[in-house]
């Protein structure tokens, strides 16, 4: 990947995942994540597949130039009849090389369409306070913060803020 933005010959396209993408989401997962997005200790905890936590129905896939270089997962909030309605995006991962190709807007964009195929009225997702470049991402998508967690996480010596954010459909 270089780090030119699409042109007309090279887009981000984004689908549903199938389980033949099961090995690069792994690749991905295992190397998007640092201190000021994620969980180190999460490293320490991947298997050898990717859908072990949630299979290809939760997870909407990208790509660029028919290569996967992202993911977002999307999963009903609640377990419960009340909080129908309400998504979560618990997860989002662009392949390092990939990034500032479109492709986390591009996830994005197609999550609010899901979300409004299957007549949600909200999306959510958690955000660490360090993740500058993500928290900016979400608001150019209408995400807005919706409630603050101070000192939630300590990661490598330092105390994190974890955002709630969210956009109404």
């Amino acid at each position: 990947m270089s780090d030119e933005r699409p042109s007309a010959d090279h887009e981000v396209t984004v689908r549903h995942a199938v389980e033949e993408d099961d090995a690069a989401l792994l690749a991905i997962e295992q190397v998007s994540w640092d201190a000021s997005s994620g969980f180190p200790s999460y490293q320490d905890t991947l298997g050898n597949t990717f859908f072990a936590r949630s299979g290809p129905e939760a997870h909407l896939v990208a790509e660029y130039d028919g290569e996967v270089v992202g993911y977002l997962r999307l999963q009903d909030k609640y377990p419960f009849p009340e909080g129908a309605g309400v998504l979560t995006i618990n997860g989002l991962a662009i392949a390092p090389t990939a990034r500032r190709l479109g492709a986390a807007s591009a996830l994005l964009e197609a999550a609010t369409a899901e979300g409004v195929l299957r007549g949600a009225r909200k999306i959510s997702l958690h955000v660490h306070s360090t993740n500058t470049a993500a928290r900016r991402l979400y608001e150019r998508h209408g995400y807005v913060v919706e409630g603050t967690h101070p000192n939630e996480f300590l990661i490598e010596g330092a105390l994190i803020a974890a955002l709630d954010m969210a956009k109404m459909l």
